[in-house]
């Protein structure tokens, strides 16, 4: 009985083992040495649009990392982004999340507007926020990983500014991560009706294919864009236009990758120990890209 019990013991533990993660939430807690900042871009009467912005107390200038949350464009998910924001930051970084429009708020291009305007208002109040405008990056998931690619390849371009404030500065990042999103809207979209699009386009991708590749990251692959890293779940779906986005970087010399998490779902970036593995990329590759604070 006691060999029996030895054994069951013994093969639940193996099991224990061997199980995946289980998913815990995070919560936010703004780390000591840090202050957090709330930075008001635009009013919009559905709507004002924020940065929240974690500034480091201690002296220098600081590297920049801008977060864009996911959500399917529909749901508000900054407080789910920021444990990820304060880890980034203790590794030397400003970090900040911007708070765009959803798409039941303002349709397409509201969002990526949104997040240019950010950028530029980051570099408006670049002094305050100790933060370097010359050094700044983006990154994102989910939804907010496909506004984190759209941001970084259309760097530059005239067409995506919108008419928010301060055009004095410029909407352009140096480095992007984008975590699990789809990269090609017309082609994840060809043969079916996905209402999280539809709300956010206000129309199919049968009736306004124009704007549904307009909208692509991948559409704006040119030389002189971003280098450009992709974060994935092994247990999330297959993200349409990752990899062929990867092959048209890798044609142009422009630096990219895909990093792919053992178990990890989605949205992973949201749990332990996902979390913890993707600020380790993160900060490698942001530190490669941007650099790391100067001193005053």
């Amino acid at each position: 009985m006691k060999r029996l019990a030895l054994f069951l013991a013994l093969a639940f533990s193996i099991h224990a083992a061997d199980a995946p993660p289980k998913w815990k939430k995070l919560n936010p807690q703004t780390p000591a040495g840090f202050t957090l900042k709330t930075i008001e871009v635009e009013k919009h009467p559905e709507h004002n649009v924020e940065l929240y912005v974690y500034v480091p107390d201690a002296p220098g200038t600081y590297p920049c990392i801008l977060d864009i949350h996911g959500g399917g464009w529909k749901a508000r998910q900054v407080e789910a982004d920021k444990p990820m924001m304060e880890r980034l930051a203790q590794h030397g970084f400003v970090t900040a999340l911007v708070s765009y429009r959803l798409s039941t708020e303002a349709k397409y291009p509201a969002a990526i507007h949104d997040c240019k305007a950010a950028l530029r208002c980051l570099r408006a109040h670049a002094k305050e926020l100790k933060l370097d405008p010359e050094r700044i990056g983006c990154m994102g998931g989910s939804a907010g990983g496909h506004l984190s690619g759209l941001t970084a390849m259309t760097s530059g371009l005239a067409a995506f500014e919108g008419d928010g404030p301060f055009k004095d500065q410029s909407s352009a990042v140096k480095a992007c991560i984008v975590m699990a999103a789809t990269q090609d809207l017309v082609a994840a979209n060809k043969d079916k009706t996905n209402e999280g699009a539809v709300l956010f386009f206000g129309s199919t991708a049968a009736e306004k294919p124009e704007l549904y590749a307009a909208a692509s990251p991948i559409t704006h692959v040119r030389a002189g864009v971003c280098p450009t890293i992709f974060i994935e779940g092994e247990k999330d779906t297959l993200k349409i236009g990752r990899a062929e986005m990867m092959e048209k970087l890798k044609a142009l010399g422009i630096e990219t990758a895909v990093h792919t998490l053992k178990d990890a779902p989605h949205p992973f970036w949201m749990s332990d120990p996902w979390c913890a593995e993707t600020v380790e990329i993160a900060d490698a590759f942001f530190k490669k890209h941007l650099g790391t604070v100067k001193k005053d």
